[in-house]
């Protein structure tokens, strides 16, 4: 059985354990787990010339930890409850044993197709249960699974599919967002035109819409699950063998997949899940992020059916068809534990507490807070008229490239403090250091946030391209792996994270590159050059400004149909996520001599902050600063 903390005693001495002997440490909670083989090594590692292995020789299969290893005590117990876009349709209900049947059946349906160990799968799915099962499925018969947003453009899936070298494609007829019908085949047959290595593409009959059935390639998930059985025995995988790739916003414009492997994600996935929201049997949870993110992944579909959860699948958006829905939810499902964003949190502070107070939600018993830092008000209002007081909240700090939580509290035992996410948890060394890597001791301390340890989850490579990881994680501080965050260290030691201090922009808890929306920008005819900063948003946490230098070809064209049009070839590069929220027509960048552009002073140009600029004396043309200064004032 995984160890439970159950004290902020009990914590602290599993802390300093898990500092004082790593290794011995993660053994014992490995041992929780079933291998056909155990490991002969628990860690090899070097943060110079980066590379982590964990349970070195050790052979299992993740899906075997889910279903066979307590089936015999799981099999009636609800694994997934369902809640449709529409409330007026019925929710489903998967028992473990109808969850086993389904992943073991989508599994032949795999093999019958082609896929073996190793290969990869591209999953363009909506928020429905098949796309647990597609994932179960991947990694019972030991292929990659690339699962993809359903929100992301055409582009985007080609993108992804082409660097994995994708050998199938699963995806739906269409799927719903709130009040809106989307055609999801039409984008994935669109991607497919550019994607030469797909061989079959599955479909899934969701919304029923009529759709393009192309011969030789498309097959109905349906009809593909009609022609084999349920009985399968699970491929074994080494525990360093791939699990998953899921690709991050890259600041070279180009997204890169971030490699997980099977054994150490398992252990620490389930870990963190059981300790952070104190998990208990007869809890139910509900993560409301998309299984597309890797809290998808890791908080929906992995840990908590490692163990042995209830999890609530939810396919629709917190405002419709009112903005009571995720209060209905709690309340209808009797939900224990709400583990959501804080970009949904302030969305639905601002409809006030009559939506809240419409219904019963007594059976909360722990709040969570993921994908970006929560802000002190939303904080607040979550833990008075959600929790009503009585919820711990515990705002969990964590990458995809970490793979599990790295920071947060111990719901109920970590005393909390509004917006900080408190304290590593066990396994998790922690180093602020400064711009020079110099290391920042003791408390009442800001820099930037670096992990001195290897933690069992981290990312293992970059998909095809090793070196990419290396530049991207450990090359700016050598010997440490880099966050990309900010951070805070106060008097009593607990951590605040304050956001990105490089080139990527958090948008709903959703990470975009820079360079990435650049690319998509500069793809429009009239456009010249782009750069692109985060700014603070009400909602959001951040929003996307763009400096736009066009073409004299545009010079007699209407600017905000410019501006319009300028957003739709955005949507169309990457997904409606990344709308610009302000664009600034400009005529020049603030860039160095060397063409280095000076993001600093575009951030503070969309801030609002003007009153230092700090020297400009070295640009290339200083002057550019004024007019961009003065144009903002229009906007």
């Amino acid at each position: 059985m995984l160890p439970k903390i159950n004290s902020l005693a009990g914590y602290l001495y599993e802390y300093q354990k898990s500092i004082a002997n790593p290794e011995d440490f993660w053994d014992t909670v490995a041992q929780s787990f079933y291998w056909r083989k155990k490991w002969n090594k628990v860690l090899e590692w070097d943060f110079n010339d980066y590379y982590a292995r964990w349970f070195v020789g050790g052979k299992l299969n993740i899906t075997e930890n889910i279903f066979e290893k307590n089936l015999f005590l799981l099999a009636n117990k609800p694994a997934i409850i369902w809640e449709p876009n529409d409330p007026t349709q019925p929710h489903i209900t998967l028992t473990y044993g109808e969850l086993f049947e389904k992943v073991c059946q989508f599994a032949n349906v795999l093999l019958a197709n082609g896929i073996k160990k190793g290969d990869v799968v591209a999953i363009y799915l909506p928020m429905v249960s098949e796309a647990a099962i597609a994932m179960l499925a991947c990694a019972r018969v030991g292929a990659v699974h690339s699962v993809v947003f359903a929100g992301f453009s055409a582009s985007s899936l080609s993108d992804r599919i082409n660097d994995a070298q994708a050998k199938i494609l699963l995806t739906a007829d269409g799927n719903y967002r709130g009040a809106k019908a989307i055609e999801l085949k039409k984008i994935a047959d669109e991607a497919l035109e550019s994607c030469p290595s797909i061989q079959k593409s599955i479909v899934l009959q969701h919304t029923k819409s009529a759709v393009m059935m192309q011969e030789g390639r498309d097959i109905w998930w349906h009809d593909a699950i009609s022609a084999v059985d349920t009985k399968n025995i699970a491929e074994e995988m080494d525990a360093e063998d791939p699990l998953f790739t899921l690709y991050t916003s890259g600041s070279t414009g180009k997204p890169k997949g971030v490699v997980h492997t099977t054994g150490g994600y398992m252990v620490y996935t389930a870990y963190t899940f059981k300790n952070v929201f104190q998990y208990e049997q007869d809890d139910i949870f509900w993560c409301t992020a998309d299984v597309g993110w890797v809290t998808g992944h890791s908080y929906i579909v992995y840990a908590p059916l490692l163990c042995g959860a209830t999890i609530v699948m939810f396919e629709g958006i917190p405002t419709y068809p009112d903005v009571d829905r995720f209060w209905a939810i709690i309340e209808k499902h009797k939900v224990t534990t709400l583990y959501t964003a804080p970009t949904a949190i302030r969305s639905l502070m601002a409809y006030g507490t009559e939506p809240v107070e419409r219904h019963n939600l007594s059976s909360l018993r722990i709040l969570g807070s993921v994908g970006e830092p929560i802000n002190e008000e939303a904080w607040q209002w979550y833990y008075t008229h959600i929790g009503k007081g009585n919820c711990p909240i515990v705002d969990t700090w964590w990458q995809t490239e970490t793979g599990g939580i790295m920071i947060s509290p111990i719901a109920g035992i970590t005393p909390t403090k509004p917006a900080y996410a408190t304290l590593p948890l066990p396994g998790v060394q922690l180093m602020i250091v400064d711009s020079e890597g110099k290391e920042l001791t003791g408390n009442n301390v800001e820099g930037n946030l670096c992990i001195k340890f290897p933690w069992p989850s981290m990312i293992r490579t970059t998909y095809g391209d090793h070196e990419r990881c290396k530049q991207a994680y450990f090359s700016t501080y050598k010997g440490l792996y880099f966050t990309g965050d900010g951070v805070k260290r106060d008097a009593d030691g607990y951590y605040r994270i304050l956001g990105r201090v490089d080139d990527v922009i958090n948008i709903s808890g959703h990470r975009l590159g820079t360079a990435e929306v650049e690319n998509a920008i500069n793809s429009h005819p009239l456009v010249l050059e782009s750069a692109v900063v985060g700014f603070p948003h009400d909602i959001k946490g951040q929003a996307i400004y763009a400096y736009v230098i066009l073409d004299n070809a545009a010079k007699n064209n209407d600017p905000e149909k410019i501006k319009l049009s300028i957003n739709v070839a955005v949507s169309k590069v990457i997904g409606a996520i990344a709308k610009l929220d302000k664009i600034q027509i400009v005529s020049g960048l603030p860039k160095t001599r060397s063409g280095k552009i000076m993001r600093r002073i575009l951030r503070k140009v969309a801030e609002g902050d003007t009153s230092n600029m700090g020297d400009i004396s070295t640009l290339l043309d200083p002057n550019v600063v004024a007019e961009i200064v003065e144009g903002a004032k229009l906007l």
